[in-house]
Formats: C-alpha cells, structure tokens, sequence
C-alpha cells in the first residue's frame, strides 16, 4: 500500500520554502504521496506569526533561517526587501493547480522561490499569473481559478483539518499517527517512513 503524508505548509512560511525541495525528495525516494493541505499559521493551536514575537527571538529565527538556507542550497533575500501584498491568494492558486492534476510542487517551488529568494509581490494576481506562466503553466487561467467554489472549499477544509490535527507551524508532516513540526524534524519522518515508528 502506498504511504501517504499530510503536508502542512504556507506558501508565506520561509521554513516552508527552505524545506521544500528535501521533503519533496524524501518523498520520492521512499515512494511516498504528498498530500497538500495549505493554510495561515494556526493561532487557536499556538502558532505565533514572526511579526508578534520578540525581538530576540525575531533576531535568532532569522540567523536559523540563514543557517538552514545554506545547509538546503537555498538563496534567501531578507533584507531591504520591498514591501509586499499578502502572499496568502498564492495558496489559492496552488489548491487551483493541485484540484485541476497539475504540478502543484513545480508551481509551489515558483510561487516560493519568487517570494522569499527574488522578493516579488505574489500576492498580486498579475505577478502570480506571470509566474506561473514563466513556469510553464496557463496563469491566467490558474488565477481565475481561485474564486472558484472548490478551490474555496479546499481552502477552508485545509484549514480545518489542520486545526484539528494539532498544527500551528510550518511546515509540518503528518504521518501514521504522528506530527513531525520544522523541515528540521526530516529526519524523523525519513525514520518513520522506513518502518521505524517512534
């Protein structure tokens, strides 16, 4: 039987996107399905957005974030960067590629990689058609799709299974009964995955 993970993820989350490309090979080389669940931090669970934490433990995430990034050859712009509109709608689009069997993980890595290594402004439904586009999708189309029924509906029930699975942060793997939270938490799944379950 195929095994299957929760993935748990924002395309706002850099966490999300330094992670990314490791799980999605993990996945592969265990011969694992992904199943995308997208959504905004988890505050009713305990999730805390970056920008009401401390100022020290502000300074520390951004120094890990830089750690993490060079470890997963991943190029991070956090400085001077623009002021950006709500990356939240490139969920939308996402949910879109994913309902219509298309390559959701080839336009989540073009959705991410835009926002956190180039600092474009995703949330603006021309740049994330264009996107899109570059990256060989019709996105256009994508973007009309967001207002759509089920592209809504999938939206919310993302949302509310991951509030009833116990998420709060991204990203985070469910898997045969367990959360694993962080892409640092990778080798843990990579454990479970091959039979050993903690």
């Amino acid at each position: 039987m195929t095994k299957s993970v929760d993935y748990f993820f924002s395309i706002g989350s850099p966490w999300s996107h330094i992670g990314f490309d490791a799980f999605v090979d993990l996945a592969a080389r265990s011969g694992t399905q992904i199943r995308p669940f997208l959504t905004t931090v988890v505050e009713e669970n305990g999730g805390i957005f970056s920008r009401n934490r401390p100022e020290p433990r502000r300074a520390y995430g951004t120094r890990d974030l830089r750690r993490w990034a060079r470890v997963r050859g991943k190029h991070l712009l956090l400085e001077n960067r623009p002021t950006l509109g709500d990356p939240t709608p490139a969920s939308l689009t996402v949910i879109a590629a994913f309902l219509d069997d298309q390559d959701w993980v080839g336009l989540t890595r073009a959705l991410q990689h835009a926002f956190w290594a180039e600092a474009k402004d995703i949330g603006n439904p021309h740049v994330r058609a264009a996107i899109a586009e570059a990256a060989g999708f019709d996105g256009a189309a994508l973007v009309a799709r967001e207002t759509h029924d089920d592209v809504r509906a999938k939206w919310a029930a993302d949302r509310e299974h991951a509030v009833q699975s116990g998420v709060f942060g991204f990203p985070t793997y469910g898997f045969d009964g367990e959360l694993y939270w962080g892409q640092d938490s990778l080798p843990f799944l990579e454990r479970h995955l091959a039979g050993d379950r903690p």
